[in-house]
């Protein structure tokens, strides 16, 4: 129950910020103008299907790349990072030796 009021209560405060904010001139066309847009972008969507799932497919394919990309770069800087740690431990060790 009280997960349907807190559900019920953000749902609510959303709806009514929402409309407060309508009473601006400058909101209301910005609003609208974003509107025409999703609405001309999900039109042509619905209407080209194949490339629609195209383009996800190259967009998810270019985030795959930069993941391992970006993966294989953090790689390697640990690997310097751990190098790095190894031969100050070592010059470390051989200066208490001495």
């Amino acid at each position: 129950m009280s997960k349907r009021k807190l559900f019920l209560g953000v749902v609510t405060g959303a709806v009514v910020g929402g409309l407060v904010t309508m009473f601006d001139r400058e909101t209301r066309y910005y609003a609208k103008n974003k509107l025409t847009t999703v609405t001309s972008g999900t039109t042509y969507m619905v209407k080209n299907p194949s490339e629609t799932v195209h383009n996800i497919r190259v967009a998810l394919a270019k985030f795959n790349d930069s993941l391992s990309s970006g993966s294989s770069n953090l790689m390697n800087a640990l690997e310097q990072v751990e190098d790095t740690l190894d031969k100050v431990s070592t010059k470390d060790k051989s200066n208490e030796i001495e």
